[in-house]
């Protein structure tokens, strides 16, 4: 079911949407800097980034929405406790599929396992972007706002990987979760967490 938004409707995505959730976060995340530094070979780096967000969106218990026509996408899992979304797959040869980026994703993914706060049961908003014609229209706030409410009483674990990034989470009440996360001469991501008494409570 579509949720109209002050900016354009916003509903989930089914199975028949799979491309254009991957088309919106690949166009979003093209210039992001730890796209750039898993990806840093423009010519390839958006066939790259069509093969991650499809494993992504593919995951059983993902749930994917879409807002507007294509302008922008949000990725949720629910974790139990105990558990973590980062899946280590050490039979998988990541180089094959990724080229240079494989080595660069697995140990990226190994340093956020070690970081992901697997106590209680949460949400997990994996990524959410917003196409480039449309980014500061309020899209991508719209998009946290409806996930939070979905979150139904559950705190929400996110990794920003940009200070913009970082700003807009903590301006809906994420804080950061321990020090940014850094592997090798990668950007810095910043682990963030969202407790449910903290809804409401935007500043501007």
């Amino acid at each position: 079911m579509a949720v109209d938004t002050p900016y354009a409707p916003l509903r989930q995505a089914g199975e028949a949407d799979q491309q254009a959730v991957v088309d919106v976060l690949t166009e979003a995340f093209t210039d992001d800097p730890v796209v750039r530094w898993l990806f840093p070979g423009l010519a390839e780096r958006g066939r790259l980034q069509e093969r991650y967000y499809r494993a992504l969106i593919t995951r059983p218990t993902v749930e994917t929405y879409l807002v507007g026509d294509r302008d922008g996408a949000a990725v949720w899992l629910t974790v139990a406790a105990g558990e973590t979304p980062h899946e280590e797959h050490p039979d998988v040869d990541l180089t094959a599929i990724f080229g240079e980026g494989g080595a660069r994703l697995r140990a990226l993914g190994q340093a956020l396992a070690g970081r992901y706060p697997d106590r209680e049961p949460h949400r997990y908003l994996s990524c959410m972007g917003v196409v480039g014609a449309r980014q500061g229209a309020g899209l991508g706030s719209a998009m946290l706002r409806h996930g939070l409410t979905r979150a139904e009483g559950l705190p929400v674990y996110l990794e920003a990987s940009s200070p913009r990034s970082r700003a807009l989470y903590a301006r809906h009440g994420f804080e950061d979760l321990g020090e940014p996360v850094q592997v090798a001469d990668s950007p810095l991501l910043w682990p963030m967490w969202h407790r449910p008494e903290t809804q409401g409570k935007e500043t501007r």
